[in-house]
Formats: C-alpha cells, sequence, structure tokens
C-alpha cells in the first residue's frame, strides 16, 4: 500500500510540472487583432507603457525601492543556457533586465528582436562583477568581453510574473 502512495505522488507531480503556463491567445490592440504567446500569470495589453515612459519610472527610483507595472519594449537578448531571463530594450540605449518570478517558466530562446509586454516589480539593483559575469557567459559573450567586466553597475531590473510575446 505504501509503494502505490508513493507512485500516486510522483505521477501527481510529474503531471503538475507538465505545464508551463504557455498558451496562444488574441489579445484585442485597436482595430487590429494581434496574438501573443503567454507565459507565466494570464495578463492583457491594456495599460502597458510604452518604453520612454518605463525609462522615465526607472529614472525616479533609487535602490530600496520597487513598483509594479507593466511595460513593451523588444527582446534584446536571452539567457541561451534555459531561458532564465533577458534584456529589454528602454528608451537611449537603456535596458531592463528581466528574470521570472520563482523561476515559475522560461523564455524561448529565440526571441531577440521581438516585442513583449512584460507585467511584474520593478527596480534597481546593484550588480555585483560575478554577477555580471555570470550572465554575460549565459549571452554568450567572448571571454574578453567577459573578462572586461572588473566594478559592479546600477542595473534596470524586472521581476516578471506574466509575459506577452508578439507571434
Amino acid at each position: 500500500m505504501k509503494g502505490i502512495n508513493i507512485l500516486l505522488v510522483i505521477i501527481v507531480c510529474f503531471v503538475s510540472c507538465m505545464g508551463q503556463n504557455k498558451q496562444t491567445t488574441e489579445q484585442p490592440s485597436n482595430e487590429n487583432s494581434v496574438l501573443y504567446s503567454s507565459f507565466g500569470a494570464e495578463i492583457s495589453e491594456d495599460n502597458a507603457l510604452v518604453a520612454s515612459e518605463m525609462t522615465l519610472k526607472y529614472q525616479n527610483l533609487v535602490v530600496t525601492d520597487t513598483i509594479a507595472t507593466k511595460f513593451k519594449g523588444t527582446v534584446i537578448d536571452v539567457c541561451q543556457a534555459k531561458g532564465c531571463w533577458m534584456n529589454v530594450t528602454l528608451d537611449n540605449g537603456a535596458q531592463a533586465m528581466v528574470k521570472f518570478k520563482d523561476y515559475g517558466f522560461f523564455m524561448p530562446k529565440d526571441i531577440a528582436g521581438k516585442e513583449v509586454i512584460v507585467n511584474g516589480l520593478a527596480f534597481i539593483e546593484q550588480m555585483s562583477v560575478e554577477e555580471q559575469r555570470h550572465y554575460a557567459e549565459d549571452g554568450g559573450e567572448s571571454e574578453a568581453a567577459i573578462a572586461s567586466i572588473v566594478a559592479p553597475k546600477k542595473t534596470f531590473r524586472f521581476e516578471a510574473d506574466g509575459v506577452l510575446i508578439t507571434q
């Protein structure tokens, strides 16, 4: 009997881990409909800030601040190890590093150049040299580029609970 209970628990765990909350959904955009792939929590494109508005929000934050928001941007690059982070464009060459709440979902590795809408928490972080080098390695940077990272830097960060990717 004990063996059957253990087997049932394993089966339930396996079945619950199979879905990563990926959905394809149609969201209205003005007169036309835009097709999105949805990851994480279900969100809509309503009230999403544009990159220039989000840049202003970030400029008014200090390291201890956090704000709940939603914004649109273009993906610059994605973690090539497993899709656990992405960099999204802001205004004037700035970018935000987006990670996913509780590692609950990951992004496809081939979405660079696509527009996304992210929903969650924006904040400022002082990123250590070691962490910068880790992300550079995950992003496929050269050894020389990784070695050139020698100082901590202030970064715009975002913890997303939901993401829409245009198809």
